[in-house]
């Protein structure tokens, strides 16, 4: 780890990034060498430049944040990426460490806790909350009952997150960039995986989860 730490922020909103600035240059030791607003922009800066961490949100143009942090490790398996994101850690927090984060941390999280995050991620370590870490263990314990959307791909996911907040297949598909016939094909995989025979169902299901925005 060098003696500054040159950090990528990729967020599409400028208040943020600018927010994330200020609480950066009053810690010792970390500096935002770049920003990006897209997956396009991060995508852009990781080919011309190294960092020593990615700070990243899960909501981008272009894209999703899950989408990058997959192609980050792939191209650039060492580089340790922190997800902050808008979203409650029983959304994307086991989804985005599967795909190879090395932390999750609210957006609503005090400034010291981020500072804590990027150093110990920065130093090769993973940076769990008290509550992230619960649910991982519950998860190694009881593997074979953990939560049916978790069994979801991240698009898969997405697809029902859109059904559940009455979307229809041809709005899913829009949205998405996708055929309806793929949309359709997404819907067959979630029925079959969680169990759930109708939109209805999917629907109450991320209702009594809280997983709907």
């Amino acid at each position: 780890m060098r003696d500054v730490l040159e950090i990528l922020v990729v967020d599409d909103h400028l208040i943020v990034r600018e927010g994330l600035k200020r609480i950066l240059e009053e810690a010792d030791g970390c500096i935002v060498a770049a920003e990006a607003a897209s997956v396009g922009e991060a995508l852009t800066w990781l080919r011309v430049r190294p960092f020593d961490l990615v700070l990243l949100d899960i909501s981008l143009p272009e894209g999703n944040g899950i989408d990058l942090l997959k192609i980050i490790k792939g191209d650039l398996p060492m580089l340790p990426v922190l997800v902050l994101s808008a979203y409650r850690e029983d959304h994307y927090a086991v989804r985005a460490l599967k795909e190879g984060a090395a932390g999750y941390l609210n957006k609503e999280s005090a400034s010291d806790s981020l500072i804590a995050a990027i150093r110990k991620v920065a130093a090769g370590g993973k940076y769990l909350t008290p509550k992230l870490a619960e649910r991982i263990a519950l998860e190694i314990s009881v593997r074979t009952d953990g939560p049916a959307h978790e069994t979801l791909s991240h698009r898969e996911f997405e697809v029902l997150k859109m059904i559940a907040g009455g979307a229809s297949l041809k709005q899913v598909g829009e949205q998405l960039r996708i055929s309806p016939k793929t949309v359709t094909t997404y819907r067959a995989r979630i029925i079959e995986k969680t169990g759930l025979p109708n939109n209805a169902a999917l629907t109450r299901y991320m209702l009594e989860n809280n997983l709907l925005d």
